[in-house]
């Protein structure tokens, strides 16, 4: 499919998820099968103070493309800007606005999904990045505030109307954060206002079964997998075959998973450095091993390590164990 002048070999993406979707976790996404990959949350005022941190978020590398780039931030002005500046980025493809996160740090600032609250700022935050970008402008919203401030249906159409090329739908309401159930309804309800540009859905897509449920019920365009994927990658590939031939691929064996968490594991240290590459591995590794035999124990364990040649050690270790499995 395409989103503005971007083509995508499936419809099935990665979410833009914070702590999560860096480099190495998107690249592992794509060679697994995801059409697109979102980065974490950049923020732009950070690009603006030309912050160290916020500037190694923005490297992306060639094997993960096409690759979005999600920006947050609440003043119209600087949201254009930074989208400038990022247009002599080459390899980000498109540019993403935050309007969906809830986690209170960037709510107390009226970024994120209180915006959902702001439907007239929205239009002058998504005019502003898109007249500013000579990429496509996405944007991801929620199902509104709260049960009270039910309102993607609106603010869909107002970011199409101010220049998006996609917008993409969470089913739940800021109060919920990820708990209940998405809604579908509301992402059919989006479906009847944008008529020009593509609507991905996002939500509790964990099988081919749900995302295919969820394309045909709300007639999306695309889904947007976040949780589903974590210590899941393989995920893509078993949507995407699943979608194209109705072939259902086998549940990954426990070898495989540990061989991927391995791969991970030199990907981050590689890009992060031992210390921290191994803390941020802990938590992949608590979703890749989610499941299995003594995995409780298993975490326990790996939560103890801090040298990587032992992690690495175990890991192998389990890979031998699990061989056939």
């Amino acid at each position: 499919m395409k989103i503005g002048g971007v083509s995508t070999i499936n419809n099935v993406f990665l979410a833009p998820m914070a702590g999560i979707t860096d480099r190495s976790f998107r690249i592992i996404c794509k060679e697994n099968g995801a059409g697109l990959v979102y980065s974490e949350m950049v923020s732009a005022k950070g690009i603006a103070h030309n912050n160290s941190n916020t500037k190694n978020m923005l490297i992306t590398n060639p094997e993960e493309r096409p690759v979005a780039m999600q920006l947050f931030g609440s003043d119209p002005d600087i949201m254009g800007r930074m989208a400038a500046k990022l247009n002599d980025c080459k390899d980000i493809d498109i540019i993403d606005i935050n309007m969906g996160c809830p986690a209170p740090k960037i709510i107390k600032n009226g970024e994120g999904s209180a915006l959902m609250l702001k439907p007239d700022l929205i239009g002058d935050i998504v005019a502003s990045v898109s007249e500013a970008s000579n990429k496509p402008v996405t944007v991801k919203i929620r199902k509104g505030w709260d049960n009270e401030h039910v309102n993607a249906p609106l603010v869909a159409r107002i970011a199409m109307e101010n220049g998006a090329s996609a917008v993409a739908v969470h089913g739940r309401t800021r109060a919920q954060y990820y708990s209940g159930v998405a809604d579908l309804d509301i992402i059919r309800e989006v479906r009847k206002v944008l008529v020009n540009i593509p609507l991905i859905g996002n939500g509790d897509i964990t099988t081919p079964q749900q995302a295919k449920h969820m394309l045909d019920y709300t007639g999306c365009d695309a889904i947007m997998i976040g949780r589903g994927a974590q210590g899941n990658p393989f995920i893509f590939k078993r949507i995407a075959q699943f979608l194209e031939t109705g072939e259902l691929l086998p549940e990954t064996s426990i070898k495989e998973k540990l061989t991927t968490a391995l791969k991970h594991l030199d990907m981050l240290i590689a890009d992060k450095g031992e210390i921290v590459g191994i803390k941020e591995m802990r938590k992949h590794l608590g979703w890749y091993t989610k499941g299995m035999a003594h995995s409780a124990a298993l975490r326990t364990k790996i939560n103890g390590i801090i040298d990587y040649n032992e992690l690495k050690s175990l890991i192998e270790d389990c890979i031998y164990e699990f061989d056939d499995r």
